[in-house]
């Protein structure tokens, strides 16, 4: 208190205070100074010629007695406890639904660790806070002036560097509505809870209640509600000298608070320089524990110079408006669930009692104009001292209210009705129960009226017996019928450019989706073809909102594929916050999307598949060439710095899938996948022997290098590579893995290195090897693995299989069963169909064809080159002698006349036709290399020609059966 007057209007409070300090302690010591200490700080703050307004967050009684002040006083000026840089947004809070939350965030940061990205500040707003109050009063009241005097966003963040966040008590929100927040820090509009532990169970034990904010509600908001301004002033300020006076040691959360305080009082003394206002004519509206700061800043007259305001970071905020709820702000703030929705009640029940009239901004969403400009008030003198009205307070005995029958009546018939929907098996005997419950557990904590918290416990007990048959329990059906969760809406004239155009484009879909719950959308492409742009739109919302906001029902959208009808699951409302977020990163859709490729295949923990997935999502949802050919190229040089094969299944996976798509609709494949194949080739062909070997390589991934040097290996030897350096890498390759040997045996087999004989053998050995057998399953889950890169393998898997389960004894074959089934499924489930597959085509459709079936690997083999006898029947003799003249009119054609031969007369040789068409004969001779001419004969007809029927006599004599034929 240096620098200023002791006040005498608290002298007979100190006396009693010294008082009862040395009956408590047996004289002078530490409770003394802290009794003492209290008195001074409130004698300070009631002294101070700018009116200090003292508020809880979210408390009725505190917007109770804002509201009657602001008639009182009509302040030229409101300074505000609230980020300075969130002024520009309150004038949109008329275009919302209460609550909502002002939010500044930043997606890119610069001066701030990049770990911390993005960065995000909230400060909700609800009808029943005494910030609303005063917000409403400055924006719709001509001539008053609203000025925010708290740290910016950027400084919450500057002064936070060691990543302290994260709220003190908070739980983290589980449910949709808990979770509106987000990540985002949340800014206290009069925090005032006691961070000294001690005391607060200290409180809630003598207190009997549960919890802070059921001590509060009873001990400070009841009494408050209907006191005057300076009872309630000198009050609130008591209790924040209490709660900052007891917090623990010169902590770095204090260090804030006292940094803040001296910002918010050296940003008020440079505003009332700089507009020349009186200080009588403003008011200060914060927290209660800043209202009793003690800083050399404090006042209008207090000590200047000593603190610099340090500038602000290079990052670049953005603001808006998100939806807030009841349980993010208690989520967020370490409130008691249920106590704002409580809150809320009481301060409609507040404003029916006293019948105070709040002020309302024009426009509000759901509110009627307000009236509040159009009263014409006498502001109340301001006086130097206030009388003492703590010594009153603090002597006058708690008043108890009479208990109100009818509000408890109502209250035990509406939570038995809210049961019975939910499944409970309630009725009017348990609504009597609870009725009698609440008035007894009122009076065991000496409470003449049941408080909500009283009745919430009583319902519990009498209702919710053993489980719970639904989706809530009776104290959530408590907190709804009380005043439920409400969820505020942000108006769109106050959405950020994205969201506007994405409910714009939306339109054609005739639904409402600003509003909360699920919209079932039905598009028929074929019918109307403008809904098109719809789908584009939902589409890339499902790729960027989180899931549930956007979920398709019916249709999908793959590489070459569109659907012509869809369905989807819309809860655009529901998620409106995660919409207006994303406004902050862009001014389109697909601007952000871009934005988001580009950031994740750019990232430092990007891999080749990441970047793969971020070209797929590209010609998904943006479709174009540009884009999708720069991220390729990328992809190329993430694949060459890669030294693991880590990736490799999802890169098979998307490279076939880009492959694929590029055949079926490319004419030609674009340059930079055409080099992914050329480097692929060459990078897995090099890392082949090592994956062999390497023990954290698992057989899934070595599969998936082998299934693309085999499934690329066309397209990549046509591009130049060669096939010798997959040879070699093969031939390099020992690995000691029993999976990995099998895979091995199996690329050997592809590359025509081993047989499938000597595979068959080598399995037989390993079946005979009493040994090997205990590891023989972890050789067919390799064998299995092999039908990635080589599929035509099936046949054998199947017989590998087989020939265990035939040959193996029960003994044997028991123990490891389990190992097999395991090991097939946890590493290849996607591969077994196949060999099921294979299994259905080998083996007999039906039990009766079993005992007769021999299987395919013991039928002898016989060469398919084979040259089969024919057998010597005629051919065509019926068919000739059915159609005489059809011969006859081919032998006239080709010059024959020698007439039908007789039934007895052997068949012609061909001779005659040879002699007749020489030069046929002699252009097949000079083909075949024959040029001895034709052969003498002592006949009137040649013979035929000699080295024809020499040198080729299969050849002569097929000629002759042609021409025979013919």
């Amino acid at each position: 208190m240096s620098g200023s007057r002791e006040s005498t209007s608290f002298a007979s409070l100190r006396g009693q205070l010294q008082d009862a300090a040395a009956a408590f302690a047996g004289g002078p010591d530490a409770l003394e100074g802290i009794l003492l200490g209290m008195v001074d700080d409130v004698d300070r703050a009631v002294r101070e010629p700018l009116e200090i307004f003292p508020v809880c967050h979210h408390s009725p009684a505190s917007a109770l007695a804002m509201a009657r002040r602001l008639r009182e006083k009509q302040p030229k000026v409101v300074y505000l406890e609230l980020c300075e840089d969130m002024a520009p947004l309150l004038t949109e809070l008329r275009n919302c639904r209460l609550p909502v939350a002002v939010q500044a965030f930043a997606g890119d940061v610069d001066g701030f660790p990049a770990d911390w990205a993005p960065l995000s500040v909230v400060a909700p707003v609800t009808e029943a806070s005494a910030e609303y109050q005063a917000i409403a009063y400055a924006l719709d009241t001509p001539g008053v002036e609203l000025v925010l005097v708290d740290r910016s966003a950027d400084h919450v963040f500057q002064w936070d560097r060691r990543g302290e966040q994260a709220q003190e008590g908070a739980e983290p929100p589980q449910e949709t509505e808990a979770a509106l927040h987000g990540e985002a820090v949340g800014v206290e509009i009069g925090d005032l809870r006691p961070r000294f532990a001690e005391l607060e169970e200290h409180l809630l034990r003598h207190g009997k209640v549960r919890h802070w904010s059921e001590w509060w509600h009873q001990y400070v908001e009841v009494p408050l509600g209907d006191s005057d301004h300076d009872t309630y002033r000198q009050v609130m300020f008591l209790i924040g000298s209490l709660f900052r006076r007891l917090a623990p040691g010169e902590g770095s959360r204090l260090r804030v608070d006292e940094d803040r305080e001296r910002y918010m009082w050296t940003r008020m003394r440079e505003h009332l320089a700089a507009s020349g206002t009186d200080p009588e004519d403003c008011l200060y509206v914060c927290g209660a524990f800043h209202a009793a700061s003690r800083v050399e800043e404090f006042g209008v007259r207090g000590g200047s110079g000593t603190f610099t305001i340090s500038p602000r970071t290079a990052t670049t905020w953005q603001y808006g408006l998100i939806p807030s709820s009841h349980a993010a702000i208690e989520a967020q703030f370490g409130l008691a669930a249920g106590s704002v929705s409580i809150a809320a009640t009481e301060w409609a029940k507040g404003l029916k009692r006293t019948r105070v009239k709040p002020y309302v901004l024009e426009g509000q969403a759901g509110k009627k104009k307000s009236a509040a400009k159009k009263t014409a008030v006498v502001p109340a003198p301001a006086s130097a001292d206030a009388t003492d009205k703590l010594s009153g307070f603090l002597r006058r005995p708690p008043v108890l209210d009479g208990l109100d029958e009818a509000e408890l009546l109502g209250w035990s018939v509406d939570i038995v009705r809210a049961a019975r929907r939910n499944g409970y098996l309630a009725s009017t005997a348990d609504a009597i129960a609870v009725f009698e419950t609440s008035i007894l557990l009122a009076g065991m904590r000496d409470r003449a009226k049941p408080t909500p918290y009283d009745f919430q416990d009583a319902a519990v007990t009498c209702i919710e017996k053993d489980s719970v048959p639904g989706r809530r329990d009776v104290r959530r059906l408590v907190e709804i019928m009380m005043g439920g969760d409400r969820i505020g809406q942000v108006g769109y004239d106050s959405l950020p450019p994205l969201a506007r155009d994405v409910y714009d484009r939306l339109a054609p879909l005739e639904l409402r989706l600003e509003q909360r719950g699920v919209r079932r959308a039905l598009l028929d492409m074929a019918s109307r073809p403008q809904l098109r742009a719809c789908s584009d739109v939902l589409w890339m919302l499902r790729r960027l909102l989180p899931q549930g906001a956007a979920r398709p029902i019916m249709g999908e959208r793959r590489l070459g594929e569109r659907s012509i009808q869809e369905s989807w699951d819309l809860a655009l409302g529901t998620h409106q916050r995660a919409l207006i977020e994303l406004g902050y990163e862009g001014v389109s859709l697909e601007q952000v999307l871009e934005q988001r490729l580009r950031r994740d295949a750019y990232g430092p923990q990007a891999t080749t598949a990441t970047v793969l997935a971020a070209v797929e999502d590209t010609l998904l949802y943006l479709g174009g060439r540009r884009l999708a050919d720069e991220l390729g190229t990328h992809a190329l040089k993430v694949l060459a710095a890669e030294r693991s094969v880590d990736g490799a299944p999802e890169v098979l996976r998307r490279v076939r899938a880009l492959l694929a798509y590029y055949r079926t609709s490319e004419p030609v494949l674009p340059a930079w996948i055409e080099s992914f194949v050329k480097t692929g080739y060459a990078h897995y062909c090099t890392l082949l022997p090592t994956a062999f070997r390497d023990e954290d390589a698992t057989v899934g991934q070595v599969a998936a290098m082998l299934g693309f040097l085999f499934s690329m290996e066309s397209l990549a030897l046509s591009l130049g590579c060669d096939r010798n350096q997959l040879e070699l890498a093969v031939a390099q390759s020992h690995p000691e893995d029993p999976s990995k040997t099998a895979l091995l045996w199996a690329a050997q087999v592809q590359l025509g290195t081993l047989s499938r004989a000597e595979l068959r053998a080598r399995c037989d050995e390993l079946l005979d090897n009493p040994l090997v057998v205990p590891s023989y399953p972890r050789y067919l889950s390799g064998f299995v693995h092999a039908l990635e890169p080589v599929p035509g393998l099936a046949d054998v898997v199947v017989e590998a299989v087989s020939n265990a389960f035939g040959r193996l004894p029960d003994t044997v074959l028991l123990p490891w069963l389990p190992l097999l089934i395991t090991t097939l499924r946890s590493g290849a489930a996607d591969l077994a169909p196949l060999m099921v597959r294979e299994a259905g085509r080998i083996f007999p459709g039906r039990l009766a064809e079993l005992d007769a079936w021999t299987p395919l690997w013991r039928v002898p083999e016989t060469d398919p080159f084979a040259v089969r006898p024919v057998a010597a029947v005629p051919r065509g003799a019926a068919l000739l002698a059915a159609h005489p003249a059809a011969c006859d009119a081919v032998a006239g054609l080709l010059g024959c006349d020698d007439g039908w031969a007789r039934p007895d007369a052997p068949a012609p040789s061909g001779v005659g036709l040879l002699a007749a068409h020489p030069a046929a004969c002699d252009a097949v001779a000079g083909l075949l290399g024959c040029d001895d001419g034709w052969a003498a004969t002592a006949g009137p007809a040649p013979s035929g020609c000699a080295a024809l029927t020499t040198r080729h006599p299969e050849t002569a004599r097929s000629l002759e059966h042609l021409l025979i034929s013919t």
